[in-house]
């Protein structure tokens, strides 16, 4: 069955276990289209080529050009969840401090967690016979409870419906970045507080020890000395607020060349120590978490990008519900840490 003559049904999102596209993709698979002037392209893609939607550019069409025929609308809020889904990764640093991504079909998870103790992490030559040193990975006692995040929209098709999908798609990126730093404060409380299961990061403060120096003083010291507690893991990622982040790039080891040229040419910030900087505002101000990104943060999913499809196939737009439900669970206690300033 070619992409061209397919029917399109609401039921198609109500498949359990599979997206709309995966639906698709089902019926049309991408495979059957190596070596022709649609490969590279998947499902969805055809079939808004079929009719004759282009979503993007200058020459975009009008959003009621989804509301053509029956079957073009049923293409509508899977639009919708790409356009928001495109608008949250491009303001995602969640990469950046999530070290694997578990995707369920509910509301509660209970994660696994392993931290050793010293003497478990000893390097010791094992005798003939002798016992092997042993690494437990334990169940957590409490659940990682998932909460749905979202935003509404709400707009008349009659004020939409002129509007060319160039346009309407800013909107919904900006919905999607929304969505995303509801997510990332999700993510933040977690590092900090913990998931529910006693394992709240460990807290050092300029001016007492292990951390030298005067509280309310940021220095390269201290940055060093916060460091120096990661071991065995290695503090890679920083997250601070803006003006926290202001105070660190004034300290003078910070203002090498090397660390401009970086700034200036990519945007991106790096320190000597080898760590990513992030900028948030789900950071308190005068507070660095530092996060082995590698051990830190397990995010869960429960699906993807969600949307009331029913209502926006029928054209009700009024109050059209976007959400997508997560939770955060800490793997590695030791591999976060804060400073505060």
């Amino acid at each position: 069955m070619g992409y061209d003559n397919l029917k399109l049904e609401k039921g198609m999102y109500r498949q359990t276990g599979m997206s709309f596209t995966q639906v698709l993709e089902s019926l049309d698979p991408s495979e059957n289209y190596r070596g022709t002037a649609l490969e590279g392209t998947d499902a969805f893609q055809r079939q808004l080529k079929r009719f004759g939607i282009r979503a993007k550019g200058a020459g975009s069409s009008p959003v009621e050009k989804f509301f053509s025929t029956m079957d073009s609308a049923v293409l509508f809020p899977e639009y919708i969840a790409r356009t928001v889904r495109q608008g949250m990764e491009e303001n995602d640093i969640l990469p950046n401090i999530v070290a694997t991504t578990t995707v369920i079909d509910s509301m509660d998870y209970r994660t696994i967690y392993s931290n050793p103790e010293e003497e478990d992490k000893a390097l010791r030559a094992v005798e003939e016979g002798g016992e092997i040193p042993a690494t437990e990975i334990s169940s957590k006692d409490n659940l990682i409870r998932l909460t749905k995040r979202g935003r509404m929209l709400v707009a008349s098709y009659e004020a939409l419906r002129f509007q060319k999908l160039d346009l309407f798609g800013v909107m919904l990126r900006q919905i999607g970045a929304h969505i995303q730093q509801l997510l990332l404060a999700d993510a933040v409380k977690v590092l900090v507080n913990g998931d529910g299961n006693d394992n709240a990061a460990v807290q050092y403060t300029i001016g007492t020890n292990p951390i030298s120096g005067t509280k309310g003083t940021l220095g390269y010291n201290q940055l060093i000395e916060f460091w120096a507690q990661f071991e065995p893991y290695t503090m890679n990622t920083m997250l601070c607020s803006n003006s926290t982040m202001t105070a660190m790039l004034k300290i003078p080891e910070l203002q090498n060349p090397l660390t401009g040229l970086n700034f200036q040419g990519t945007g991106k910030l790096t320190t000597p120590l080898g760590a990513q900087l992030h900028r948030t505002c789900s950071v308190a101000d005068d507070v660095i978490i530092g996060i082995d990104k590698r051990y830190a943060l397990e995010l869960v999913r429960a699906g993807d990008v969600m949307v009331e499809y029913d209502k926006l196939i029928d054209r009700q737009l009024e109050r059209a519900a976007i959400t997508t439900i997560s939770g955060f669970g800490k793997i590695c206690d030791r591999a976060v840490a804060i400073l505060n300033v």
